[in-house]
């Protein structure tokens, strides 16, 4: 197992495993921070550190590593919302505003593909950060990162019945939000 040569210094499988997860992990916390590149980056760090000090204690079939590590950055990202949230209600401080969405990284598009992609991402990331945290997570883990209901209620500790209630909601919200955009977003005619 892949963790357990990373749990013996295989540098090579620290390698492999930084590869596999480190990118889906800092894209699921960038999503849960926001848009915070920085925050997200702080976060999959701290996630990949708690792997390799988890790692030579880990017990194969308790839980997936992939699982597990979705589920570290989560705990991470709500810490870190709720810490900003009482930050700003004590100092009267303002929430960050999202950044705009990165342009994508193929250059096959034309520009105006570009900027179209660009500001329907930064329209989802606006609606996904007005979700509440949970709702936020569910949607994100379930349509942007492909996991399975099973693998989110372990992920967030609920049962699949609140799973799916969470991500009916968001689907639900982020619909409502994102309505009124229509033509702006480029979706009339398609």
């Amino acid at each position: 197992m892949l963790l357990a040569r990373y749990a013996s210094g295989d540098a090579e499988a620290a390698r492999l495993l930084t590869a596999l997860l480190l990118p889906r992990l800092l894209a699921f916390a960038s999503r849960m921070c926001g848009g915070d590149r920085a925050e997200a980056e702080d976060i999959a760090q701290e996630a990949m550190f708690r792997l390799w000090r988890a790692a030579p204690g880990w017990r194969e079939g308790e839980a997936r590593v992939s699982t597990w590590a979705y589920q570290v950055v989560s705990n991470l990202a709500t810490d870190r919302y709720r810490s900003r949230k009482r930050r700003e209600r004590h100092t009267g401080g303002t929430p960050l505003e999202l950044t705009d969405a990165p342009d994508a990284a193929d250059p096959g598009p034309g520009a105006e593909a570009q900027l179209i992609a660009a500001q329907r991402m930064a329209a989802l990331d606006r609606a996904l950060n007005d979700l509440p945290p949970r709702q936020r997570e569910a949607v994100v883990l379930r349509h942007l990162e492909g996991f399975s209901n099973p693998e989110i209620a372990a992920v967030m500790n609920v049962g699949v019945e609140a799973v799916e209630s969470l991500t009916a909601r968001g689907r639900r919200a982020l619909a409502a939000a994102l309505a009124g955009q229509r033509a702006l977003l480029g979706f009339e005619g398609e």
